[in-house]
């Protein structure tokens, strides 16, 4: 069992007894890692998840708030929720509890809204789950927004996800994120190596390392993400890490030329970009501009030919003329990167893109992330394409459907194969084939197991 290294009141186990409670999560990869923690201490408290078909005693929402649609969702699942377990007492945190906590306490039914402080000290605040009329929140001002709650939780049968920073002290001018969860902070590498450890004594195989500016990895503890990726390089057991996004600013030449030489550091890169256009990046606040960017992506191919390198694209923002799209589409269509993932520009409350001229009309974002998309599909596509009759490693992991197993090359290739009894959580040699039927996965057969 994992020993998180969080705070909290202990609480008496007895008030809890027989609890059950369903989980939903919202947004990003660290929001599931914090999820998972919270599930853990709930579990240690005596209330158990809810099984399909059971009704729970606690409904707890970790919400999103990167778009309006986020919001949105979040009161649409919390709706739901209650439709299908009335009597529930309804919790609410994440990054739409922090900004937005009367909008949720003014919601029928939501009883507790704890923000971005509060979350990692929940039972704090659970004193016992009785309803009440009109619900509580408790959030702290930006400024007091300064513990860094520990999370490595199981994200599926194979993969771990590694809390290793929060917060933000980038202001770009259409982000939230600095409001939502606070100044940039972190844990500290020794910690961090121990939940590592811990992982993989629980069998294991796969880290992602998450956060929200992890390249700024150091702010609490003066210590470097460089020195973290190199420490967590020497766990025994882990046998694969990926690194879940890095500013390019922050992407420095020595993290790309460790994980090039390392054998447990995948080759496989996520930095955003958000916009190919420079003078839309300036307009962002963005702190590094396109030559850079491109600078990065050849130094990193160079020294791994066959890296993945997932790109994230903002469309639509305030400011985007059709001149600035086309010259970020451009500059994406000549970078040797691997695949897009495309946001459309949404306008978020108290932030300084709201002061910026030009609003670019709905219908003309649906066509520019139209286009951005299937740039996206033809350059994953033919990525995968030259891979086509390669031997590689995948850590295998059984799907829904029985019959079929899939998993990851080291550089991020997704595969199906028929499934092995036994080979759940186990790397092994494939040699890859063509396409499956919906082109979302390249076809293998086993060459050999390895571990």
């Amino acid at each position: 069992m994992h020993t998180h290294i969080i705070i909290y009141r202990m609480t008496d186990t007895t008030l809890f007894q027989d609890k059950k409670a369903v989980y939903y999560t919202l947004g990003c990869k660290l929001n599931f890692s914090e999820t998972s923690t919270i599930a853990r201490i709930f579990k240690e408290s005596g209330i158990e998840e809810a099984r399909d078909g059971e009704k729970a005693d606690i409904i707890l929402v970790n919400s999103c708030s990167v778009t309006d649609l986020a919001d949105k969702k979040c009161r649409q699942i919390i709706r739901r929720l209650r439709r299908k377990h009335p009597d529930a007492f309804v919790i609410v945190t994440g990054c739409y509890a922090q900004l937005s906590p009367a909008e949720l306490t003014d919601m029928e039914g939501v009883d507790l809204v704890l923000g971005a402080e509060q979350k990692g000290d929940i039972m704090k605040y659970v004193e016992d789950l009785t309803k009440k009329r009109h619900g509580q929140s408790f959030t702290s001002r930006l400024k007091d927004i300064r513990t860094f709650s520990y999370s490595c939780s199981r994200g599926d049968r194979t993969r771990y996800f590694l809390k290793v920073q929060d917060g933000c002290d980038y202001y770009c001018t259409y982000c939230t994120i600095p409001m939502a969860r606070g100044r940039s902070r972190n844990g500290d590498i020794e910690k961090l190596v121990a939940q590592a450890a811990e992982a993989a004594a629980e069998g294991g195989k796969e880290i992602v390392i998450s956060g929200v500016n992890i390249g700024d990895f150091g702010k609490s503890t003066g210590e470097r993400f460089i020195d973290l990726i190199k420490a967590l390089d020497e766990v025994e057991g882990i046998e694969r890490y990926r690194i879940s996004s890095l500013e390019p600013d922050l992407l420095t030449d020595e993290i790309i030329d460790f994980v090039a030489s390392s054998r447990k550091f995948m080759p496989h890169f996520h930095i955003p970009l958000q916009s190919g256009c420079d003078e839309v990046l300036k307009l962002m606040h963005r702190r590094y501009d396109t030559m850079l960017f491109a600078d990065k992506v050849e130094k990193i191919k160079h020294a791994m030919p066959d890296a993945f390198i997932g790109v994230d694209v903002i469309v639509g923002t305030r400011g985007e003329t059709d001149e600035y799209f086309e010259k970020a589409y451009e500059f994406i269509k000549g970078t040797d990167v691997t695949q897009l993932h495309v946001f459309s520009y949404s306008e978020r409350p108290g932030t300084m893109a709201l002061k910026i001229p030009h609003i670019v009309p709905q219908e003309i974002k649906h066509e520019r992330s139209r286009r951005l998309l299937e740039l996206s599909e033809e350059k994953r596509t033919a990525f995968y394409s030259r891979h086509i009759g390669h031997e590689a490693k995948v850590l295998l992991e059984h799907t829904r459907r029985a019959k079929i197993m899939h998993g990851f090359t080291d550089n991020y290739i997704r595969i199906e194969l028929p499934a092995v009894k036994g080979l759940d959580n186990t790397i092994a040699k494939v040699r890859l084939l063509d396409f499956n039927e919906d082109r979302t996965a390249l076809k293998a057969e086993l060459t050999g197991q390895t571990r």
